[in-house]
């Protein structure tokens, strides 16, 4: 007889200075980051997957 093994997912902490992407979208799509004179854009995707562009 062959049985699975399943364990446990480990939950993840997240670190204290981390940020909700979807704080950051302030509910939409998109949020405009700027890291020294450079302006980057996040976007979440449909399937929820993050795209950091300059």
């Amino acid at each position: 007889m062959i049985r699975a093994q399943t364990s446990a997912q480990p939950q993840l902490q997240p670190d204290p200075a981390s940020h909700d992407a979807r704080a950051l979208t302030d509910g939409g799509q998109t949020a405009t980051i700027v890291l020294d004179g450079q302006i980057y854009t996040l976007r979440i995707t449909r399937a929820g997957k993050l795209i950091l562009t300059k």
